[in-house]
């Protein structure tokens, strides 16, 4: 192939954010996914365990293995649910919010140099088209599912 594909544009250009997000996260003895979490969490009322995986886009394996990292640290803990008794809310602590304006931080940083390197006009196109892949996955608009044969 001699022109690059979509798809590796972006999975190239996530896996340096990615990359980068955890270098600063390292600074700190911490993780993109941590930080990710952190940003996720309610910082005043905290949030349903249930609801942290769709609000972040991970399975739950993997979010039970970061939420169980975070405990360890003392960045959350995980309180009885006073609305449903059946369900944890995670908060975070005071050492959590600390790393949470960190995660933040970074992030905003992240952006206001994209801001300044890239033209306002070409960033909504950008976000534009981002927008119409996310579509174009979610509505199932390339690939189908496909009915198995039993």
């Amino acid at each position: 192939m001699k022109e690059k594909t979509i798809d590796y544009v972006l999975r190239a250009t996530w896996i340096a954010v990615a990359k980068m997000y955890n270098e600063e996260a390292g600074r700190k003895g911490s993780t993109m996914a941590t930080g990710f979490a952190l940003l996720n969490i309610d910082p005043d009322k905290g949030t349903p365990s249930t609801s942290l995986g769709p609000k972040m886009g991970m399975e739950a394996t993997s979010l039970s293995r970061t939420l169980r990292a975070m405990e360890d640290k003392g960045l959350i803990t995980r309180e009885r649910n006073p609305e449903d008794g059946r369900s944890v809310l995670i908060k975070l602590t005071k050492f959590g919010l600390e790393m949470r304006k960190f995660s933040k931080d970074v992030v905003l940083k992240f952006d206001e140099a994209v801001k300044q390197a890239v033209p306002e006009k070409d960033l909504d196109n950008f976000i534009n088209v981002a927008n119409t892949i996310m579509d174009l996955i979610s509505n199932k608009k390339i690939y189908k599912p496909e009915t198995t044969i039993k």
